[in-house]
Order: C-alpha cells, then structure tokens, then sequence
C-alpha cells in the first residue's frame, strides 16, 4: 500500500467517524443548534501554536487525537449525562470531519506536517 492509498483509507475512515457519530449525536434528540455551535469548536486547540510549534502540536493533538472524546464518552456513559455523551459525539464528528480534510495529527515541526501529509503550500 502506498502512502496515499494509506492517505485515502485514513480520510475515508474519517469520513465514516463523522457519519456515524452526527447520526448518534441526532438520534439522542440532543439540538441541532447545540452541534452546530460546537463542530468547530474544538480547534480552539490550534491556540496553541501561539506558544511555539512543539507546544502547539501537543496541545491540537490533544484536541484531536480519538482518545480524547472517547475517555469523554466514557465518563458520560458512567455518569449516565446524554448532554456528554452529545458533546463527545460532536467531539468525534470534528475529528473526523478534519480527517476527511486532510487535516491529521500534528508534528513538532509545525501545523503544516501531519501524519496525514504536508498541508497548503508544504505539499
């Protein structure tokens, strides 16, 4: 498999995540306000950068990488909150969203180098 066929399967495994956890997140009766306002939310992570690229990195990883919503999810599933559980729905969608984009993990390089390939002019 070349690197982007690896790419495609990755984008395409985005796009699923993002399918499925809307559907969920619209089937809990959660407001369609309420994923609007958050889907784009998550890039407050990109804030980061402010601090530098190594620390940058870090900091939109946290907010992107599936671990998080699910640690999420699985908090909001113990606690039994749907109000979580549609925030870590959202959360997912996001992701998987920027996936589909082309936008992955970053790297300590810069926003630019992602485990999904250089970005814009970086290509």
């Amino acid at each position: 498999m070349t690197y982007s066929s690896s790419t495609q399967w990755l984008r395409l495994e985005g796009f699923v995540i993002l399918a499925l956890s809307s559907y969920v997140y619209f089937q809990t009766g959660l407001s369609w306000w309420l994923f609007a306002l958050l889907l784009f939310s998550f890039d407050v992570g990109m804030l980061g950068y402010l601090q530098g690229p190594k620390f940058g990195a870090l900091v939109y990883n946290l907010f992107h990488s599936y671990i998080s919503p699910a640690l999420l999810l699985t908090v909001a599933l113990l606690v039994a909150s749907p109000l979580m559980t549609g925030i870590a729905l959202i959360w997912f969608a996001h992701i998987g969203l920027d996936r589909t984009l082309g936008y992955g993990l970053k790297s300590s390089e810069g926003f630019a180098y992602t485990h999904l390939g250089k970005l814009g002019k970086h290509a």
